[in-house]
């Protein structure tokens, strides 16, 4: 391996580096991105049986908002629950900018890496053919080994970036998709919040 980088010249640490991203970003994003973690099962309706208890209070609105992207989204509707259905709405909508953000966190450096990677292999050719005229100016074609570094710079660089953007670039797709999911699901859980809570505000006013 140590071989390989070495023949693949100076291009391959930049790739390297780019690579070690790409792993770290993928790794923490797939853990980040868990629909468990995003998405806990049966937050919403524990979250109704303590409107309809009438248990709710700063403390557990808090504890709520810690709980997952989620639980912010319902914290937010909770907190302006008293207010106003375009209010409360204004307020979810603000704060759910604030959620995809945080969920689309880091997608957008891999999403350079996946763009990155195969011009720095591109960049790594051209240096690794600079090479190889530049050995045959040199040193004539007589002999073939001559050019055998700087033809190897240049396939190697080559096959290490796109070996980096592949991945990489797969990686961010399925990622990009899986936050828009996520997103239209909590867009769901949240609308469903407001809902009844119109619907309980107009019960407790008519009542």
């Amino acid at each position: 391996m140590w071989e390989i980088i070495r023949a693949g010249g100076g291009f391959m640490w930049p790739i390297i580096i780019c690579s070690i991203a790409a792993v770290a970003i993928i790794l923490e994003r797939l853990w980040t991105l868990q629909s468990s973690r995003v998405i806990p099962p049966n937050l919403a309706q524990k979250v109704w049986e303590w409107i309809e208890a009438d248990q709710l209070n700063d403390k557990l609105i808090a504890a709520v908002a810690q709980n997952s992207p989620l639980g912010q989204l319902l914290a937010i509707g909770l907190a302006n629950r008293n207010k106003p259905r375009p209010l409360m709405v204004e307020r979810l909508e603000d704060g759910g900018r604030h959620v995809v953000h945080e969920l689309e966190r880091f997608l957008n450096t891999l999403g350079t890496i996946a763009a990155v990677a195969p011009l720095l292999g591109l960049l790594g050719t051209v240096a690794g053919i600079i090479h190889a005229f530049n050995a045959i100016t040199a040193n004539g074609i007589g002999d073939p080994r001559v050019l055998s570094g700087g033809i190897g710079e240049a396939l190697i660089t080559t096959a290490a970036g796109l070996t980096v953007a592949i991945p990489s670039l797969i990686a961010y797709r399925f990622m990009r998709g899986k936050v828009e999911r996520l997103v239209v699901q909590m867009e769901k859980e949240a609308m469903k919040l407001v809902d009844a809570l119109d619907e309980r505000g107009r019960q407790l006013r008519s009542g």
